[in-house]
């Protein structure tokens, strides 16, 4: 079973940096678009930002500035720079795509299980 895998994530001050990975844990014949969402305790898992295969970004208002969110398809990786870190971004951060293993099948969507970012204020 194909596994998108984060890593990257931590406790920093804020103020501070961090920046986010995404892989998928077996070579994939293509991955469309990609994404990077998070869920902080009690509230519902939200869109932080996006990029399709071409490079077009979308951001969530609250990180414009602050995050970027980039991508590698010689690699099938994608990363999210997070720079000014606030205590409100804490929260469990998920990677998402859509991904075609094979290139007999379809593009299928998929989570990656999670990773924490902390920010202390």
């Amino acid at each position: 079973q194909v596994q998108l895998v984060e890593s990257g994530g931590g406790l920093v001050q804020a103020g501070g940096t961090l920046r986010l990975s995404c892989a998928a844990s077996e070579t994939i014949f293509s991955i469309n678009t990609m994404g990077w969402y998070r869920q902080a305790p009690g509230k519902q898992r939200e869109l932080v930002a996006q990029i399709t295969y071409g490079g077009k970004t979308n951001y969530a208002d609250s990180v414009k500035g602050r995050f970027t969110i980039s991508r590698d398809n010689a690699k099938n990786t994608m990363h999210l720079q997070m720079n000014s870190l606030k205590p409100e971004d804490t929260a469990i951060y998920y990677c998402n795509a859509d991904l075609m293993i094979r290139s007999y099948s379809s593009y299928n969507n998929y989570w990656g299980q999670g990773i924490q970012v902390t920010v202390s204020s």
